[in-house]
Formats: structure tokens, sequence, C-alpha cells
């Protein structure tokens, strides 16, 4: 979503950085062209406005002047004023409340109110172990109690049966009433939308909630809107009262300023981003981890816990001992494609990574792209056992057989196979023990003794800290660490280790 507003933020303090010393004007410079990025992005005037005459005040001051490195004393200075503006500190939905309790979901017609009601629903009972109960109170779209019906199967989260002839307040009358007599801990209650705000919209509004009393009312807006998303959050705070606000498609092209003004312009927190169509495809607000995104500097932190949560770790566990033995064959290949397109695939993992951005054209000149996996995929299923443990049976009539079967071309399961086999030379190098790793990286006999302490953490799965990963990422999961190894090929200069793009 920050993409536009990244690459601008970036190319802006590659200059300031390449300096030695930093004189008031060239501040002054560069906080217009900050101005002017942020007002492309889509942000309310008024934050900018006050954005800037922050971060200028503090850059010209004393500190920055007197600095060791000026120029990255300024980024500090603009990613900690944007984590001030985006809200300090993460704020997940409050679950303290004697049960069952209320989440109003409230929002225009389109936002994705009633995907996000299924989405917070299913990440209630999974994570917190809530039950949970869906009810919809909009009797004004065709088919959108049926819809609600039909997400609760979906996601197996209970919904509210549907009566006909309801008035919204007495279905969320209804609806805590069987809440309570359901032994239900939450109550989700999706409420209609308009294509804009008005009178009827909000009496409405008021009614249901001074019938259901919620805990929580979350306003459901979509990142594409832009500025007109704050005069919206505005609205419905001053009528309503609004706790927390929930983006949704946070993966589309939109230039971020719904994110960074709405925060700044109503004091309430965004509390979840919608990333994609997907169930699971939700995520937490955390302030300093998007400010991180936006200024190039990756999100470590959020690409762990992904991996912790969905990579399967008994399989990883298996594969990486096969790997300490030597051995890895082309379904160990296609776990690994698997378990990396359950991360968002290979451009969800590489937006995470710090200094990816200022690499993305050798990336476009790559041709990594994640239908790449799913081609590799088709070739693997369309194997035979027998085939994908042992490679070397391929032989032509079979290798056309394949190509058929998965829609591909002989070449592209060359290509694979090509592949597959630098990953088992490296798998081998790694298994001969003292100096393997040494010698597949190319650094002769001078990597050093591992520690009992590594070899302990090698044997049960996990990284422990200072193995050459950033603070806060030790003890990752073997998901990570060991379920994304190695993958070697052909990518550009100054990015080993990903596989299949092509080479500069």
């Amino acid at each position: 979503m920050f993409e536009s507003l990244s690459d601008r933020l970036s190319d802006i303090f590659d200059k300031l950085t390449g300096r030695g010393a930093l004189a008031e004007d060239d501040v002054a410079n560069a906080m217009r062209e900050v101005r002017r990025a942020l007002i492309e992005a889509d942000v309310a005037l008024e934050v900018v406005r006050s954005f800037t005459e922050r971060v200028k005040e503090k850059a010209v001051g004393h500190t920055v002047v007197k600095s060791v490195t000026p120029g990255q004393m300024v980024v500090k200075i603009v990613h900690d004023e944007l984590v001030e503006t985006l809200g300090k500190e993460a704020e997940p939905i409050d679950l303290n409340a004697p049960s069952p309790f209320a989440i109003m979901m409230v929002g225009l017609q389109g936002s994705g109110k009633t995907t996000s009601t299924a989405k917070i629903a299913k990440r209630l009972t999974d994570r917190e172990k809530k039950r949970v109960l869906m009810a919809s109170l909009d009797t004004r779209r065709p088919a959108a109690q049926e819809q609600l019906k039909v997400l609760g199967e979906q996601t197996g989260v209970d919904t509210l049966p549907i009566v006909a002839g309801q008035t919204p307040p007495q279905i969320a009358k209804r609806a805590m009433e069987a809440g309570r007599l359901g032994g239900f801990d939450v109550v989700m209650l999706d409420t209609a939308g308009r294509l804009h705000i008005d009178e009827q919209l909000m009496a409405e509004m008021e009614q249901i909630r001074d019938t259901a009393n919620p805990h929580e009312t979350l306003l459901v807006a979509d990142s594409l809107t832009g500025q007109d998303a704050v005069n919206l959050a505005r609205t419905f705070d001053e009528r309503i009262g609004v706790s927390g606000i929930v983006l949704t498609r946070v993966d589309g092209d939109g230039r971020g300023g719904a994110a960074l003004s709405m925060r700044a312009v109503t004091g309430k927190p965004i509390k979840l981003l919608g990333t994609g169509e997907k169930f699971d495809e939700m995520e937490e607000f955390h302030p300093e981890r998007i400010a991180s995104r936006i200024l190039g500097m990756g999100d470590v932190v959020s690409l762990v816990e992904k991996a912790a949560s969905t990579i399967d770790a008994e399989q990883a566990q298996k594969t990486a001992q096969k790997m300490r033995k030597g051995q890895f064959d082309l379904q160990d290949l296609a776990n690994q494609l698997g378990q990396m397109q359950k991360l968002g695939g290979m451009s969800s993992i590489l937006g995470m990574l710090p200094g990816i951005g200022k690499m993305k054209k050798q990336l476009d000149g790559a041709n990594l792209d994640d239908n790449m996996f799913k081609h590799q995929m088709a070739i693997i299923s369309s194997m035979t056992p027998k085939e994908r443990r042992n490679p070397k049976v391929l032989a032509a009539s079979r290798k056309k057989r394949i190509a058929a079967g998965s829609g591909t071309s002989v070449q592209e399961i060359n290509k694979l196979l090509k592949m597959h086999r630098q990953m088992s030379d490296m798998m081998k190098q790694v298994s001969k023990g003292k100096g393997g790793l040494a010698k597949m990286f190319g650094l002769g006999g001078g990597m050093p003794e591992p520690t009992p302490e590594m070899l302990e953490a090698a044997k049960s799965g996990k990284m422990p800290a200072g193995m050459g990963l950033p603070p806060g990422m030790g003890g990752m999961p073997g998901g990570l660490g060991g379920g994304l190894p190695g993958l070697p090929g052909g990518m550009p200069k100054g990015l080993p280790g990903l596989p299949g793009g092509k080479k500069k």
C-alpha cells in the first residue's frame, strides 16, 4: 500500500545520507520534498503540515548538527514522527469485558464490513479461543444476511438464524440474548452501510448502539478511499463513537494516505489491516513496523510472526533432518515452495526484508514472480512418487508426459531439475560437517566452530539468538530457519540464495 510513498521518501533520504554535513537549507529542501510526497500519497493536508513542521523543528536542532551521521539522524527523526502519527503502540481489539460483549462493525457499503466481520470472528476463535456469534443487521442489501451465513459455514463460526421482517435494532437485541443463552463470549454485529453518509444511516447506527451497548465499535474503511476516509472516520466518531479502525484492501495499489491521516485526525487507533482475500489475511496494526516499511527498513518481526503461525513445524523438522543427512528430493522441494506460498509468496517475503525496496529494478529484471513457483509445483505434482524420490529416472519420454500433465514445457522441467541438483549439492556439502558451510559460501576454512548451544539448537530445530539474525529473531521456528533453506539460483548479483530468477 505504501509503495509509492516509500519510493519517494527513499530517494529523498538517499540524498541526505550521502552528505557528510547538513545545513538548514538542506533540511528545508528535504522537508519540501517530504511534504510533496505525503500530499501525493493522499495524506490529509492538516496532517502533512503538522508532520513536516515537527520534523523540521527537530532536524535543524543542535543534536543533528553535531551528529556523526546527520543524514541518518534525520531519517530517524522522520521514523519517530511517523510512529507518533500512526500511534505509538499497537492497540489490538480489547477483549477485557464480561461475556458476552458486542463488537459493532460500521462503515460505508462496499468497504468490506461483512468479510472483515468473518475474518475477525475466525481470528478470535482460532487465536483467542473465544466462542463467537455473528449476526447480520443488514436488511437492505439483497442477500447480505445469507452472505454472512455462508461465511460462517466457511469459517466454522456460528451465525444468528435469519428471521424475516425484523428491524436492525430487533436483530441486535435477539443476537445479544442468543449470546447470553448460548454461552458465547463475543457477538459480532455486522451493520448495514450506504454508498454515502446520510441521516437515516446514522439514526439506525445510534439505535443499534443503544440496544447492544457494544464494547468495541470498529469502523471499516477501504484504504483506497484516500482523504475521503478521514471525513468518514470523523463523522462516524462524532455520531456513533468509534473505538478503532479496520483498514481493508491494504494489499492494493493505494497510496497509504488514509492510514497516516485517520489516526492523526480522529485520535482513534488503527487496530487491524486486511491484507488479502483469504480469511487468515488480516494482521494487527503495529505503528513502528508500518513506519519501518514506509522508510524501506523492512519488517522482519512480522515476517517471523507470520512464519510461526503458518508454517508446519513438524514438516519443517522432518525436512531439516533429511537435509542434515544430505537428502533432498523433489517432494522436499515441493514442501519448501508450498511453505513459501503460505507466507504470501516471494514478493511478500522480500517486501518485509530491509533494503529490498532499493533493489526493485533488479528484482523486476529477475522475473521473480509467484507464478514461477506455481508452475514448479504443477510440474512436481505431475510426477509419480518414484520420480519425485529419484529424479534420475526422468528420461525424455517421462519429461514429455510431465510437461503435458502440468501445462509446462520440457525446458521448464529441466530448469527445475537443475535448481534441485544445485540445492541437493548444497545440502550434501552442509552434511559433510566441519567446514561444509564455509566451503558452500566460499569462505575457505574460516567459519568459526559451532558452540554447544548452536549444536543443541540445531537438534531442536530452532535458531538461537546471535546466529546472524537481527535482534528479536532468536529462537526462530524451524519453518523459517530450516524451512526456507538455501534456495540457490539465478538471482542477479547482490541477491544470492533465491530461486529461479534470470541472471542479468
